[in-house]
């Protein structure tokens, strides 16, 4: 399982021109689910994503997580964090789970971080999506389970 994890002022998800999920003060998580992932992967990254301490705090340190501050998720399945780009000029994608087990991983991963306590909205699942946000800071963090 792979995730970029981007902190942000807001986020916002759009299908076909229409709004699906937005959130203001959180996490944009990009989610990349492998065809060996399971249900305890999802869980470690859930548990660490809920309580990643990359927040500031009063003297401007990054010691708060996204439950610290009460913001929100906006998971984004991504299987192009897979992309195999070693060979030619077309990137390989043969790395990524199948859409049988990518989507229902995603979904229990995003209600994982809503179990934690952190609310959370999601993408569309195989759906041509235009993600928009605003990165605070920037930060954006690299994960892999």
């Amino acid at each position: 399982m792979r995730a970029v994890i981007q902190r942000v002022s807001q986020g916002a998800v759009r299908v076909g021109g229409e709004l699906v999920a937005e959130i203001e003060k959180g996490l944009v998580i990009l989610l990349g689910i492998g065809p060996e992932d399971n249900m305890a992967i999802a869980e470690q990254m859930a548990d660490k994503i809920a309580t990643l301490r990359i927040f500031e705090d009063q003297d401007e340190k990054m010691n708060l997580s996204v439950l610290d501050v009460a913001g929100q998720a906006l998971v984004v399945s991504q299987f192009t964090l897979y992309a195999d780009t070693n060979k030619g000029r077309r990137p390989s994608f043969i790395g990524a789970a199948r859409p049988e087990l990518a989507e229902p991983l995603v979904t229990v991963f995003a209600n994982m971080l809503m179990d934690r306590g952190v609310p959370t909205k999601m993408g569309v699942f195989g759906a041509h999506m235009e993600v928009s946000l605003i990165n605070d800071g920037p930060v954006t963090l690299i994960m892999e389970y």
